[in-house]
């Protein structure tokens, strides 16, 4: 068992061990897991989960790449090396559905682990909490940050790639009556500029940065809060935030964060 202040995260081996199967892995991810900033998303998702009941549980250290970013930048046997190592740890604890923040992960998982054998339910965080706010089980208080205004950034491999755009903006609505959206969004939306192992390399030539004009998109809506859904994006806005010297007025908050910090405890 992990603790997260009063929380207590069940970990995957354990439970079996006791003769439990969970309902759900919690896919933590890279990011989720080693990325400083991105660790908070983690935590306050997790939070969320165990305020809400869910039954789940993670790998802990038996979690290792899924190998997107491997078949991204073109390591086709690297990724199927990963690819069937993850898929020999899940069977091994019969796991059936997974939740994960980061659309990539999502993306792989649901469309082409089925090509090695990897058949799992899977759900994106950003649907899972709208779930849990649909039902009830989940109540944001909008009073907490009434003032503050909030535009979402769409993942591309949430948005485009699977045609999720609305679950992370209910989220958003709950928590504040002030929503705003930039020019180019949903389907039109622009990329933050990871995409496609863009994460891992330095820019390729050309006349400005698209993180940048990404987050001069952003702050052209006046919002005080940047929403977003990806580590990737995270980062990405983050550090646009960074370069315009903005990131002390204008927050890059995870719909999670964003949920946690908005969540009625009565």
């Amino acid at each position: 068992m992990k603790t997260i202040d009063t929380y207590t995260v069940p970990i995957m081996a354990d439970l079996v061990a006791q003769g439990k199967t969970p309902e759900y892995l919690f896919w933590v991810g890279c990011a989720g897991a080693f990325d400083a900033r991105y660790k908070k998303v983690t935590v306050a998702f997790a939070k969320l989960l165990l305020h809400a009941g869910v039954d789940f549980a993670v790998l802990g250290a038996e979690e290792t790449c899924n190998g997107d970013p491997a078949r991204r930048a073109g390591n086709e046997m690297l990724f199927q090396m990963q690819a069937l190592r993850v898929i020999e740890t899940l069977n091994m604890y019969n796991v059936k559905k997974i939740i994960t923040c980061c659309p990539h992960c999502f993306n792989i998982f649901k469309n082409e682990y089925p090509d090695l054998g990897g058949h799992y339910e899977v759900t994106h965080h950003s649907v899972f909490l709208n779930e849990l706010l649909e039902k009830g089980i989940l109540k944001a208080d909008k009073n907490i940050l009434k003032d503050k205004s909030i535009v979402y950034h769409d993942p591309c491999y949430l948005g485009r790639g699977n045609d999720i755009y609305e679950p992370a903006r209910e989220v958003n609505k709950t928590v504040t009556g002030k929503i705003l959206e930039m020019p180019r969004s949903r389907s039109k939306a622009l990329c933050c500029g990871a995409g496609g192992a863009q994460m891992f390399k330095e820019a390729e030539p050309g006349f400005r940065e698209v993180n940048v004009e990404r987050t001069e998109e952003a702050l052209q809506t006046g919002a005080d809060i940047v929403a977003t859904s990806c580590p990737f994006c995270m980062t990405m806005i983050t550090d646009g935030l960074k370069y315009k010297n903005k990131e002390d007025e204008v927050k890059n908050l995870d719909i999670a964060e964003l949920l946690w910090q908005s969540l009625s405890k009565s």
